[in-house]
C-alpha cells in the first residue's frame, strides 16, 4: 500500500510537470523556434505509419537521453545490428538535439522521444513496442519505466553506467525509494570500479553488476581520422593556410574567457581562426550579438553555403547546426571542450582524441573525471583553468610536433582502451536468453 502511495506521487508530480513542459513545448513553436517537439509521443501515441517501421520484428528498445548519450551508444547500436540482424531497433531521446542527431543514424529503424515517466503513458508505449529488451545509457533510472517493465516481464539492462560526483550524494538521500527500483533491473554494465560500488552501495544487486567499461572509447571515428583536414577546412571555407582553434559544447558563462583568450591569442598568432560550438544551438542568437558587441565579425555556419571565400583570420565561424563536431574538430589544429571552465561537469574529450587531436578542457570534469584522467596521462590532453588557457594555447599554435604527439597518444589510449561493446553484448545476450 505504501508502495502505491510513492508511485501515486510519482505520478501526480510528472502529471503537474506536464501541464506546465507543454505550454511550453507550445509556445517554442509559436515563436518560431525551429524544432521538432514530439507532445505526442512524449504521452505514448505512435501513428500507424511510424510503428511500420518495426515490421512486426522483436524490437530492442534503447534510450539515451542526449548528444551525448547517444554518440557514446553508437559502438553498442552497431553491435546489435550486426548481432540480432532479424530484431527492430527503436532509439529515443529527451532533448531535441539527441533527437536530431538520433534522425540520421542509418543503424536506428524508430527514433522516437522518450514519453514522459507516467504510469499509463509507460503502459502505452510498452504495449505499443512490445520490445524485447529494454536499455538504458548511463544513468537514466526511470522509475515507471523500470517497474512496468518488470511486471511486463521485459529485461531492463543500464549500459555504460556511471554515477557521477555530484550525482552521488543526491541518490544517497533517497536510497529507500530507489532500492527497490534497481532490483527491477535485469543487469547493470558499469564504466568502472568506483561507479560498480556506488550503484551496488545505492542498492543493486552484486550479482547483478558487471564492469564493462566505457563505450565512448569504442565510439568509430568513421574514417575521419584519415581524412584529409584541408578538405574538410574546404566544406567549412576555413583558410587552408590559417590555425584553427575549435571550442566544442560550450555553456554560458564560458565564451566570455574564451573569446578573451581568443583575442590575445590573435595578436600573438595573426593568422588564427576560431570556431564557436555551443553545446546547445539555440543559443547562437544571443552569442552571435556577443560576438559583435566585442567587435568581433561573425560568420553562421548555417549561411555558409551562400558564402564565397574563406573565413579570414581574427574572425568567428559560430556553429548553429547539429551533428558536425567531429569533422569541425578533424579540421583543427587544437580542440578546446567545454562544460568544464564552469561547474557543468565536461564534455566527451575522446572525440577529439578519436580524430587525432589536442585536447584542452577546464578543470569541472566531474562527469568525465576518468576519461580527463587517462588522457592527460597518456600526453593526449591537458587540463587548463581559465587564467592559463592563453599561456596553453599559445604553447601548442607555436609547437606544430608538440600537436601532434598529443594527438597520436590520444589516438594511443582509445586502442588501449577498447572493449566496452563486445563486455556489454555479452551481457545484453545473456538477459535476452533470460
Amino acid at each position: 500500500m505504501e508502495r502505491c502511495c510513492v508511485y501515486l506521487l510519482y505520478d501526480t508530480i510528472w502529471v503537474l510537470a506536464a501541464l506546465i513542459m507543454v505550454p511550453w513545448y507550445l509556445v517554442k513553436r509559436l515563436v518560431g523556434v525551429k524544432s521538432r517537439l514530439g507532445i505526442r509521443e512524449r504521452f505514448g501515441f505512435y501513428s500507424r505509419e511510424r510503428l511500420t517501421a518495426l515490421q512486426s520484428r522483436p524490437v530492442l528498445w534503447l534510450h539515451a537521453v542526449s548528444v551525448g548519450e547517444t554518440r557514446a551508444a553508437l559502438p553498442l547500436l552497431r553491435a546489435l545490428r550486426q548481432a540480432f540482424p532479424g530484431h527492430a531497433l527503436v532509439l529515443s531521446n529527451v532533448t531535441e538535439t539527441g533527437h536530431s542527431i538520433s534522425s540520421n543514424m542509418s543503424e536506428v529503424d524508430l527514433c522516437l522521444f522518450f514519453p514522459f515517466d507516467i504510469s499509463w503513458v509507460v503502459r502505452r508505449v510498452l504495449r505499443s513496442l512490445r520490445p524485447a529488451l529494454v536499455l538504458i545509457v548511463e544513468t537514466e533510472i526511470w522509475p515507471n519505466l523500470a517497474r512496468f517493465a518488470d511486471l511486463e516481464r521485459v529485461p531492463l539492462v543500464l549500459v555504460n553506467g556511471r554515477i557521477s560526483d555530484r550525482s552521488y550524494p543526491r541518490y544517497r538521500i533517497f536510497r529507500p525509494i530507489l532500492r527497490p527500483v534497481l532490483n527491477r533491473f535485469t543487469a547493470f554494465c558499469m564504466q568502472s570500479n568506483e561507479d560498480a560500488r556506488r550503484m551496488l552501495d545505492l542498492g543493486a544487486s552484486e550479482r547483478r553488476l558487471t564492469v564493462t567499461g566505457n563505450l565512448k572509447f569504442d565510439m568509430p571515428a568513421d574514417g575521419l581520422a584519415d581524412t584529409d583536414p584541408l578538405a574538410l577546412r574546404s566544406t567549412f571555407h576555413l583558410p587552408v593556410d590559417a590555425l584553427v582553434w575549435v571550442v566544442g559544447s560550450t555553456h554560458p558563462g564560458e565564451e566570455d574567457w574564451l573569446l578573451e583568450a581568443y583575442e590575445t591569442l590573435c595578436q600573438q598568432c595573426p593568422e588564427l581562426v576560431l570556431v564557436l560550438v555551443p553545446r546547445h544551438p539555440e543559443r547562437c542568437s544571443g552569442l552571435q550579438n556577443l560576438l559583435v558587441g566585442r567587435g568581433l565579425k561573425v560568420m553562421l555556419r548555417s549561411v555558409l553555403a551562400g558564402h564565397e571565400g574563406t573565413i579570414k583570420p581574427g574572425h568567428v565561424l559560430l556553429v548553429d547546426t547539429v551533428g558536425e563536431l567531429l569533422p569541425l574538430y578533424r579540421a583543427a589544429d587544437v580542440v578546446f571542450v567545454g562544460g568544464s571552465l564552469v561547474p557543468v561537469g565536461g564534455h566527451n574529450v575522446l572525440e577529439a582524441a578519436m580524430v587525432g587531436r589536442p585536447v584542452l578542457f577546464g578543470p569541472h570534469m566531474a562527469n568525465f573525471r576518468e576519461i580527463a584522467r587517462l588522457l592527460e596521462e597518456a600526453g593526449g590532453g591537458r587540463s587548463v583553468s581559465a587564467s592559463g588557457l592563453v599561456s596553453a594555447m599559445s604553447d601548442l599554435l607555436h609547437d606544430a610536433a608538440q600537436r601532434r604527439a598529443m594527438g597520436l597518444a590520444g589516438q594511443a589510449l582509445l586502442q588501449r582502451h577498447a572493449g566496452a561493446t563486445e563486455r556489454t553484448l555479452i551481457v545484453v545476450r545473456r538477459a535476452l536468453e533470460g
